[in-house]
């Protein structure tokens, strides 16, 4: 943890580590331990539950409320502010109208809002299923997810509803919700007083990362002279269940994916006919397939084995009734030339300042400064002498920065190119 946040800050990046369990009498003294560790390593914040914790000696750390704590009305995020927390994460069910209420109501504390990931179709830190079913208590980190498995749906008779195509409601994912997105509202959050973003990553993989937090960051705008990457972000290549901005703007349909409750990826088309193991699909204009990717046909998974014009060999033997196939959606939950294609860089924007001395020249990048005893020797040609000077101080190569800005407070000397580079490292 030391070395995470001491590469993190090094990028002027925060570390906010969760400490939001629900703890038992016999774990609290463990727990304060921690957190004194926690800050003494450079943590940011801590992200905490369990209220009780507030009555040990912490130290004095910044404090961010949990979502967990079911922030959902003004009167409970200001209660949180009076006990000393600095930032609350609020319930992902709150519309944007009550996200504003709360901001007007406390405008003194930070609002972070969740913007994109997986859902539970209970209040965060008030679902208690699998605790009841299972022994197994979500707030202790421990949540069997009940809501991802199948149901059936009986009325009052215990009787099968029926769908509407007259089907009975059979083993369904009836509780599973589609993953949040809320890309297109960012600018509505922030008018209404949000001031973070937050995106669910638990047990996400560093491809999930890279490409949501690239998207994200595209929306926001990026700054080219610090960020870059290799691809074009697109958050369907990447896990989720289909896309809901849930509860902003009041109740919206089909919250749900009834169909299963794994990731289901990009729509790339329709399956026309199935056997065995191979598949005769029709394609959506623009998709290729590669060996390797992950397909999903309702609540079947398979991958890629080779592609023959529209026909796919896959690694097993769908199990859907011929009779089913009318042209079913196809999707794609693994694109594995774009996951390939997954890298981006973050550099750190520094000034560099040159400027000659009585004996010599000062090298300064951002705030590290060196001096360096060396003649004052006119050069011949003063505007190359000059560019020189500029073009290899600005060399910063594999290093994690790049040049913002270049002053040069100095008359036109000559300094072999050896030289200037030599500087250049030490200083770096």
């Amino acid at each position: 943890m030391a070395e995470v946040v001491q590469y993190a800050h090094h990028y002027g990046v925060q570390v906010l580590v969760t400490l939001n369990t629900l703890l038992h009498d016999d774990e609290y003294a463990q727990a304060v331990a921690l957190a004194h560790a926690l800050y003494k390593i450079g943590v940011d914040a801590l992200i905490i539950q369990d209220l009780h914790l507030l009555d040990f000696n912490l130290p004095p750390i910044r404090l961010h409320a949990s979502t967990q704590c079911d922030n959902r009305t003004p009167e409970h995020v200001a209660h949180l502010r009076d006990l000393g927390f600095k930032r609350v994460v609020l319930a992902r069910e709150l519309s944007i109208d009550e996200i504003r209420a709360i901001h007007e109501a406390v405008p003194d504390i930070e609002l972070e809002a969740f913007v994109h990931g997986a859902l539970c179709v209970s209040y965060s830190g008030r679902c208690y299923i699998s605790e009841v079913l299972a022994g197994r208590s979500a707030n202790r980190g421990a949540c069997a997810q009940f809501c991802r498995m199948a149901y059936d749906l009986l009325d009052a008779s215990e009787n099968e509803v029926l769908d509407d195509t007259g089907k009975p409601i059979h083993q369904r994912y009836l509780l599973s919700l589609q993953d949040l997105d809320r890309s297109a509202y960012l600018n509505e959050l922030i008018a209404a007083g949000v001031t973070t973003f937050k995106i669910e990553g638990r047990l996400k993989d560093a491809d999930y990362v890279t490409n949501i937090t690239a998207y994200y960051r595209e929306k926001l705008g990026a700054n080219a002279a610090v960020y870059s990457r290799t691809f074009v972000p697109n958050p369907e290549k990447t896990f989720h269940r289909g896309a809901t901005d849930y509860f902003l703007h009041g109740r919206t349909p089909h919250m749900a994916n009834w169909n299963t409750p794994k990731s289901t990826g990009e729509y790339i088309g329709s399956v026309l006919e199935a056997r065995g193991n191979t598949l005769r699909v029709r394609l959506n204009e623009g998709i290729t397939l590669h060996n390797g990717d992950g397909l999903t046909i309702g609540a079947e998974g398979c991958s890629v084995n080779g592609v023959e014009g529209n026909l796919i060999k896959i690694n097993k033997e769908i199990s859907i009734q011929p009779s089913a196939f009318r042209e079913i959606p196809l999707y794609r939950n693994l694109d594995v030339e774009f996951t390939k294609n997954l890298k981006s860089e973050r550099r750190i924007p520094v000034d560099i300042l040159f400027r000659e001395t009585e004996n010599g020249f000062l090298l300064r990048i951002g705030e590290h400064e060196r001096s360096f005893a060396y003649p004052h020797e006119e050069a011949k040609n003063a505007e190359r002498a000059l560019d020189t000077i500029r073009t290899q101080l600005t060399k910063l190569g594999d290093t994690p920065y790049i040049a913002r800005s270049v002053q040069i407070d100095s008359k036109p000397y000559f300094i072999p190119i050896s030289i200037l580079n030599q500087w250049r490292r030490e200083t770096l």
